[in-house]
């Protein structure tokens, strides 16, 4: 049975989220779209704001959230398909 590696699914899904977080921030700066979500989010990851420093904090946020999560799945898969 093939193993998933726990670092790269980690830095994988952690890249994709913390690039959607900010990008979430800008777009919700520049066009005023997604700022519900933005709001819901910032309750969750400190510093999340529609601005440009608020949207590098979530970014930093989801980078790291996401490569806690993905890491944590791969380590239960790994675990569980044995």
């Amino acid at each position: 049975m093939n193993k998933l590696d726990v670092k790269a699914l980690g830095l994988a899904v952690g890249t994709f989220w913390g690039l959607y977080c900010a990008l979430l921030g800008v777009i919700a700066m520049l066009f005023g779209c997604g700022t519900g979500l933005v709001e819901l989010l910032s309750g969750y990851y400190v510093g999340f704001k529609p601005t440009l420093l608020g949207s590098l904090a979530g970014g930093i946020w989801g980078l790291v959230d996401g490569f806690i999560c993905g890491a944590v799945v791969a380590w239960l898969y790994n675990r569980l398909a044995r």
